[in-house]
């Protein structure tokens, strides 16, 4: 059996990487694409689809995707995402979404984000990280995808939070691509500005910082203070996540990790820092651990548009579908 799908804001760049993988997916039927305007195909926009993919970007319908689709991925901006989620979700159609809309708890979203218009649905929906709530996703009809950086930092983090000390901050380094920024053309993304240069932009006040914050702490059970710094770096693709924490007792942050994460085909422990071209292009998060004493450094690696976005979001719809998890997920790194 398969199903039909559809990606709403299929221009932008998380848009092209899901339908890249749908594409290759023997379970899923890519039958519709939506956006603010249509009219477009998708192959004048991305010429990498010719011969592949013809379909015509329309404006959004959200009946005619209720009628032709069971599942739809909504690669939009907040605010936009939930306008679209809501009717599609009341006509029977399931969602991912990987905006921000359903990703908080209302008070943090309302705090840093916009007024929330579909509480009746946040309610219900379900945090997309596989590996920590692949249960509770397989029987969700609205799947949050998390963002990039809670994606590689939480997946890092959420192994030593029974023994981290809250009395001390969770300092996360985070750097990305510029394909992160999104496909919109700002004056920090230009070719001039970030050509051989790095820095740091919305640090400590960054709105990923609550999403990892209210996410360890749903876990850990305790108040933790979280300092969040992200970077861009002249790359196309990658995140790399440096954390550090206090230990309240000794560990071997090696052995932990490969014991809680032993049975996770795309979780890979290494015994030597990270680096992001083994990830780019695939769907694997690579993790490494050390101790000085009590002070723990971890560090990951992922593809910002796969795993902290489009691929995450398909390993969500394949469980939400009740499709092995790992179909169609991209494994080969992009070495030159």
């Amino acid at each position: 059996m398969k199903y039909r799908c559809a990606v709403i804001g299929a221009s932008g760049y998380t848009g092209l990487e899901l339908i890249k993988i749908l594409l290759q997916h023997p379970r899923f039927d890519l039958v519709y694409l939506g956006g603010s305007q249509g009219g477009e195909r998708i192959d004048a926009i991305y010429p990498a689809l010719r011969g592949l993919c013809d379909l015509v970007i329309e404006k959004t319908d959200v009946h005619k995707v209720a009628n032709t689709c069971d599942i739809a991925f909504l690669a939009l901006p907040h605010k936009n995402a939930m306008e679209v989620a809501k009717p599609l979700l009341d006509l029977g159609v399931k969602v991912v979404d990987l905006s921000a809309d359903y990703r908080l708890q209302l008070e943090n979203y309302e705090a840093f984000y916009t007024n929330h218009i579909d509480k009746e649905h946040l309610s219900h929906a379900v945090y997309g990280l596989p590996e920590i709530h692949r249960k509770k996703i397989a029987k969700a009809k609205l799947v949050a995808n998390p963002g990039c950086y809670p994606t590689a930092t939480l997946l890092a983090a959420i192994p030593f939070v029974p023994y981290i000390d809250s009395g001390f901050p969770i300092i996360i380094d985070a750097k990305s691509g510029v394909s992160g920024a999104g496909k919109g053309c700002k004056p920090t993304t230009h070719y001039v500005k970030i050509n051989e240069n790095i820095f740091a932009y919305n640090p400590i006040k960054h709105r990923h910082s609550i999403e990892i914050k209210e996410k360890l702490e749903l876990f850990g059970n305790e108040s933790y203070e979280v300092d969040f710094i992200p970077h861009l770096i002249p790359i196309t693709r990658g995140m790399l996540v440096s954390i550090y924490a206090r230990l309240s007792s000794d560990i071997d942050p090696i052995e932990l990790l490969e014991d809680i994460y032993a049975d996770e085909p795309f979780i890979r422990i290494r015994t030597e820092p990270v680096d992001v071209k083994s990830v780019a292009g695939t769907h694997y998060c690579d993790i490494f651990a050390m101790c000085n004493g009590r002070t723990l450094y971890i560090s990951s690696a992922i593809d910002n548009l796969l795993r902290g976005a489009s691929s995450q979001a398909v390993a969500n719809a394949n469980l939400m579908m009740g499709i092995d998890e790992v179909t169609a997920l991209p494994k080969v790194a992009y070495i030159p």
